[in-house]
Parts: C-alpha cells; sequence; structure tokens
C-alpha cells in the first residue's frame, strides 16, 4: 500500500463513522411541561418524582428538565399549541382544559359519562387509540397514557343540598360541554384557569366551583367553600404525550421501555387517585382518617338519588349532543368513531 493510501485509508473510515447518525448515541434532553403545583398529590407524590428518576429507572439515553406549569407562566388552556411550536418535548395533558384547541379530548370525559372509576376506565381505554390518532395528526404529539384526577363535584360558597340549588349562581368550568350543564341548570358558567379560582372564589367572581376534592384541598379552596356536593360531573382527565420528533429520536426497544414506563406511571396513578377522592371527602370535612390533606369544615351534603339519575341521563340527553357537531366540525368522523367505539359502554346508540 502507498503511503498516500496507508493515510487516506484511516481518514475514510472516519468520515464513514462521522457521516453515520449519531442520534441515538446521544444524551436526548427531554423538556417536560408538569401539571401545576397547586393541583397537589398527583403532581407532587407521583408525576414529579416519575419524571425525576425516569432516566435511571429505564436506563434510556435521557436527561430529563421537569418544570410544574404554574412555574413556567404557560396557561393550561395553551398546551397544545405549545407543544407545537417544539419549544417542550412532553407534556402532562390537562384534557378539558385544551378542548377548545383538540374537541376530541372531550371524548373521554363527557359529563355524566363516569358513574365510577371501572366504567370510566372502560370508556377512556375504548378511546385513547382515536385520540391518540387525532394527536399525532393535529399536533405532532403521542399519547402515552391517561388518567383522572377523580371525580369533579361542586364547592359552593352559599348552601347547596341538590342540583337546582345553582340556579342563578355564577360557576367556574373548564369546558363547554360542562357550561352547557350547568346552563340547563340555571347556573351561570364562569370559564376559569385553576389557579385563578381561589382569588375568583374570595373576590365573589363565582359562588360556587367544579373540582376534586383533592385539588379542592391542595389549593385551600375549602378554606373558602362552605359545601361540597360529591356527585361526579366527569373524572377530570389528564394524560401524557410527547411529541413525535422526540420520540422518533429513540430507537424501537427504546420507545418500548418508555411507554412501558408510562403505563406503569398511569395504572398507578388511577389507583392512586380514587384512595385520594375518598380521604380528601373525609379531609375536608374534618373527618379521620385524614392522611392526604388538611382538614378544614365543609359541609357534605347528601346526594339524592334524583340528581343521580338526573347526571346519568346527561351523557345521551345534552352532553353527546352538544359535543359531537363541535367535534366533527374539525374532525368529520369523531362522533361516528366515538358511538363505534365508546356509545356501547355508555349504552348511547
Amino acid at each position: 500500500m502507498s503511503l498516500i493510501k496507508r493515510y487516506l485509508a484511516p481518514l475514510a473510515l472516519s468520515s464513514m463513522v462521522l457521516a453515520m447518525p449519531t442520534t441515538y448515541a446521544q444524551n436526548i434532553t427531554i423538556k417536560v411541561i408538569g401539571q401545576p403545583l397547586a393541583t397537589g398529590n398527583i403532581q407532587k407524590n407521583r408525576e414529579q418524582p416519575f419524571f425525576e428518576q425516569l432516566a435511571a429507572k429505564t436506563g434510556l439515553p435521557i436527561t430529563v428538565e421537569y418544570k410544574p406549569m404554574d412555574t413556567l407562566g404557560i396557561k393550561d388552556t395553551e398546551q397544545l399549541r405549545v407543544m407545537k411550536t417544539g419549544l417542550f418535548d412532553l407534556v402532562s395533558l390537562r384534557f378539558s382544559q385544551n378542548s377548545r384547541d383538540e374537541p376530541s379530548l372531550i371524548g373521554l370525559d363527557l359529563v355524566g359519562g363516569s358513574p365510577d372509576y371501572a366504567t370510566s376506565r372502560k370508556a377512556a381505554d375504548a378511546w385513547s387509540p382515536v385520540l391518540d390518532a387525532r394527536l399525532q395528526k393535529q399536533f405532532g404529539i403521542k399519547l402515552l397514557g391517561h388518567w383522572p384526577f377523580g371525580p369533579q363535584m361542586l364547592f359552593c360558597k352559599k348552601p347547596i343540598t341538590q342540583l337546582s340549588d345553582v340556579k342563578g349562581m355564577k360557576v367556574r368550568v373548564t369546558d363547554q360541554i360542562m357550561a352547557k350543564f350547568l346552563e340547563s341548570l340555571g347556573a351561570t358558567p364562569v370559564p376559569m384557569g385553576f389557579s385563578d379560582v381561589h382569588q375568583a372564589l374570595s373576590l365573589g367572581v363565582v359562588d360556587c366551583a367544579v373540582t376534586g376534592p383533592s385539588s379542592a384541598n391542595s389549593a385551600s379552596w375549602t378554606e373558602i367553600v362552605t359545601h361540597q356536593l360529591p356527585l361526579g360531573f366527569q373524572m377530570g382527565f389528564n394524560g401524557y404525550a410527547i411529541s413525535l420528533k422526540t420520540w422518533t429520536r429513540l430507537k424501537p426497544d427504546q420507545q418500548v421501555k418508555l411507554q412501558a414506563a408510562f403505563t406503569e406511571l398511569t395504572n398507578d396513578i388511577w389507583k392512586y387517585s380514587e384512595e385520594l377522592y375518598q380521604d380528601a371527602l373525609r379531609c375536608n370535612e374534618g373527618k379521620d382518617p385524614c392522611t392526604t390533606g388538611k382538614k378544614f369544615k365543609v359541609i357534605t351534603s347528601p346526594v339524592s338519588p334524583a340528581d343521580i339519575k338526573l347526571v346519568g341521563s346527561v351523557v345521551d340527553r345534552l352532553s353527546f349532543p352538544a359535543w359531537a357537531p363541535v367535534c366533527d366540525k374539525t374532525n368529520p368522523t369523531c362522533s361516528a368513531d366515538w358511538k363505534k367505539a365508546v356509545g356501547p359502554i355508555l349504552g348511547v346508540k
């Protein structure tokens, strides 16, 4: 071999190595939008520790930069738009709050469609593949899992003994379908982000607000309100979605590991959510055992069979008819897909 060839051969090999894709060998930084700190125990005890330990647990070549949403100055209604810009790689997505940008998010959580955790899980699991395909197409993000905060119920500054008592009251809501339901009861719905509710209740901007009992406790709504009505309208769904750009930077086996980690997390949150719901109801009343929140002196109003029946009739009578044309406007097959996937579970034909 000539002297020139002896020097050129290693250089050529080096050039080939440099020219090969290096994505898989490099560490990937994943910037995460987390749940607001104010939402409480699920964010604090499940979500944040999960992301802090994700790299070590999975062995993936990732560095996770996790920031709760209320420390970023991002509104919970802007998550999909922010993800579409590519500024973040993964989001703890608040479904109802982002439903104006993507109405199919409400398909997991129509008002009246979650009489219990088991039924809610079946309906959500049935709809999630359709939702995942939609999010990938419209926003370039892949759904990794979903979970509920738990039954979303009324908290009021005024006495409330039955649903009809909200007539004439101003009630904080998170989506248009809930707004239509409350309007049908004679209330005035007020769309509002979670972080603004405490002040709005204090100043009398709203008389009541809808959330789960654990979130109400964590955000100290329960130091202002006097009554809670433990009748769930929705489940307060959230989920995790990763940008397709970040997802495709992982090898197939790495994708499997990441998906498995999120499946384990969301399964755990489903169980934890139900535990928190029961404990928070007791904490809000000032009863024992109270292990996950602070004790307050909120009055729990009994739920009447008539109100249970009323909420149970809402999906077929109001929620689906109100949601279907909104979702079909942006996705023509939306309501038909929902009827096929979720309708049999909730008895909607």
